[in-house]
């Protein structure tokens, strides 16, 4: 039993770099998504805001007047 300790022991300690690497890189990661997900509900929010206020804003209304361009269309024919 106490050799199935040391030999575990020794594996672990020459794979502890590897390990340690592994295991930054994960945390890493699982900070910066956790940063970005209030990230993007922040913006999709404010897009939705945006969006809602200048969709209940009222539209100008605007006349065009397409009699210079059939004037112009009956000329040139």
């Amino acid at each position: 039993m106490s050799q199935e300790k040391v030999s575990r022991y020794k594996e672990e300690k020459a794979n502890r770099k590897e390990t340690l690497k592994k295991e930054k890189r994960a945390r890493v990661i699982r900070n910066i998504i956790l940063t970005m997900i209030p990230i993007v509900l922040a913006i999709l929010l404010v897009d939705s805001g945006v969006r809602f206020y200048l969709d209940s804003r009222p539209r100008a209304e605007v006349d065009v007047d397409y009699t210079v361009l059939s004037e112009f269309d009956d000329s040139i024919m």
